[in-house]
């Protein structure tokens, strides 16, 4: 009995083996994760429902305790690419910041928006009801109103972050514990920015100063910070993904309703937080709005194009 319901388990579950092309699918699902931390307005979790991995990878982050070597095989390729997706942001886009910004939002902006037959796909067919409706609408707002309130907080009179670190107390590395917790919970809820979710702590531009290898031999103490943080972030995650996909497996509909509310919403908050508000600001004293409103415009048109092409072949497969 106990053989036959360890199948049964194995069955239900999404997860499978990797094929060749599968597994480098998952790398690439990876490293847009990796990146979707540092860019602006990124969500982790919409990105792997365009890729059609969402629920497997919800469930192998869950269940990776339980049936560990199964859902470590799922994840590994995921997981290299977002230790390349998450380094190479900072070797690259981390300079990019500032002059190009806007651009490299539109081009994400238009991958993402290229990629929305594959979210719409999840609720095709489904009863849209006025309480699923209200979901969607609720979901859309989410992330809009982080955005929002991030930029609220970084325009007021008292500062709530510096460009750095300039001390160490002791409660900061209790803070940052809950703080890992959270940003883990934006590679689960679709919609949800881990960078958004930094900047209206007043610690995304600490973190990303403090990334540098002078900084860190001249304060050790900051590794500390990153242990508590990462450490608060595995458990989240674990913890996190669990919850959401039991609720997926028992109430898919309704929550994919607000799934799709919160991606929609994460697409458009993409362009309302502090950084990209500082860009604006600069448009109205005359600073360049020419030159970023066309090459974004192009890049957006770009990654929607090539984004849509590949989702509607994806969706083809799958169909047939």
């Amino acid at each position: 009995m106990k053989i036959e319901k360890t199948k049964d388990v194995q069955s239900e579950s999404p997860i499978y083996k990797h094929s060749p092309k599968s597994f480098v699918a998952a790398l690439v699902l990876g490293v847009v994760i990796g990146l979707a931390v540092i860019v602006p307005g990124v969500s982790g979790s919409t990105v792997a429902i365009m890729f059609g991995m969402y629920a497997a990878m919800l469930y192998a982050i869950g269940n990776i305790l339980n049936d560990f070597k199964r859902c470590f095989c799922y994840l590994l390729p995921i997981g290299i690419g977002a230790i390349v997706g998450f380094g190479g942001g900072f070797l690259v886009i981390q300079r990019m910041f500032g002059e190009y910004m806007f651009i490299i939002i539109c081009l994400f902006a238009g991958l993402m928006c290229g990629a929305v037959p594959a979210l719409t796909a999840e609720v095709k067919g489904e009863k849209r009801s006025p309480a699923r409706l209200c979901l969607s609408g609720v979901g859309f707002l989410i992330p809009l109103g982080v955005g929002a309130l991030s930029i609220a907080l970084s325009q007021g009179s008292v500062s709530i972050g510096a460009e750095s670190f300039t001390s160490f107390p002791w409660y900061l590395f209790l803070i940052y514990i809950p703080l890992g917790m959270v940003v883990s919970g934006t590679q689960v809820i679709p919609g949800l920015s881990a960078t958004a979710i930094l900047m209206a702590c007043g610690q995304f531009k600490p973190i990303l100063n403090s990334l540098h290898l002078d900084y860190i031999l001249e304060n050790p103490a900051v590794l500390g910070l990153y242990l508590c943080i990462g450490g608060g972030f595995i458990v989240g995650l674990v913890l996190i993904s669990r919850g959401f996909s039991a609720l997926i497996a028992r109430y898919r509909a309704p929550t994919f309703f607000l799934v799709v509310g919160l991606s929609f919403g994460s697409i458009a908050s993409m362009f309302l937080n502090p950084d990209i508000w500082e860009i604006y600001l600069g448009w109205g004293r005359g600073e360049g709005i020419l030159p970023d409103v066309i090459i974004g415009a192009i890049l957006f048109v770009l990654g929607l194009v090539g984004s849509l092409a590949l989702t509607r072949y994806e969706l083809k497969k799958k169909q047939s």
